[in-house]
């Protein structure tokens, strides 16, 4: 692989890490519903785990409430127990149609939870950029050792690398400020 696909390929890799960064992100709970919280949850139904998303549509009515209305109403009961089974700590509401999430308003400490959850997911992500970076400067020294580049090649093509390092860093750094910021204030 030459330089440019190597960097190429560092940098779409570190932009999924940050994206699923976003994503995990947005499972944690604040004091408000929104749909994004109950999107990772997979539901048993049809014999398989399912994305909740897949089986059911997800609305926000009030500030404090969520409303699932599952598309086929046979698999209520499962919605349910997928509800219940998560680590969200949350009572579903069935009245046979549709369920309904209260959320309720988040303690002091839970909200530390949440903030210390949010740095955890932050930290995994930046692990994850780092080893992209270890195993673009491998791919470098190893071009340089086989004589496909030279030094001051390689020496560049880890600077830039180390600069993708900065920027996803930083984008990974403001997706977390910005959650606990959300989490605190509610």
């Amino acid at each position: 692989m030459s330089i440019e696909e190597t960097t190429l390929d560092s940098e779409e890799r570190m932009e999924k890490a940050v994206s699923k960064l976003r994503s995990d992100l947005t499972g944690i709970r604040t004091g408000r519903a929104t749909p994004g919280l109950v999107d990772t949850l997979r539901i048993d139904a049809y014999g398989s785990p399912t994305p909740l998303k897949q089986i059911a549509s997800v609305s926000a009515p009030e500030p404090q409430q969520l409303v699932i209305r599952p598309f086929d109403p046979s698999v209520i009961k499962e919605i349910e127990k997928g509800i219940i089974a998560s680590d969200l700590g949350l009572t579903p509401q069935n009245d046979g149609k549709v369920i309904r999430l209260n959320i309720p308003s988040l303690s002091g400490d839970v909200r530390k939870k949440m903030v210390s959850r949010t740095k955890e997911l932050a930290e995994e992500a930046k692990v994850a950029i780092r080893n992209i970076r270890r195993d673009a400067n491998k791919a470098f020294e190893h071009a340089a050792k086989e004589k496909e580049i030279g030094e001051d090649q390689r020496d560049t093509a880890k600077d830039e690398v180390q600069n993708l390092i900065k920027k996803y860093e930083g984008a990974i750094d403001s997706a977390a400020k910005a959650k606990e910021k959300e989490v605190m204030d509610d």
